[in-house]
């Protein structure tokens, strides 16, 4: 997912140099990158334990 993340990450700062922007991809390609950002956040939080102190 890190993998992907990052590749995701890659593209959109690719489309963003480029000058020619196509919005409704880009927005796209955000929304993904958002997505497996939470679902690596959860995972997270799944393997370290809250230990209140």
């Amino acid at each position: 997912m890190r993998d992907e993340h990052a590749a995701l990450n890659n593209e959109v700062d690719a489309l963003a140099e480029n000058g020619v922007v196509d919005q409704l991809k880009l927005a796209r390609l955000k929304k993904e990158k958002l997505r497996i950002k939470d679902s690596l956040a959860a995972l997270n939080d799944q393997l370290t334990p809250d230990i209140i102190a």
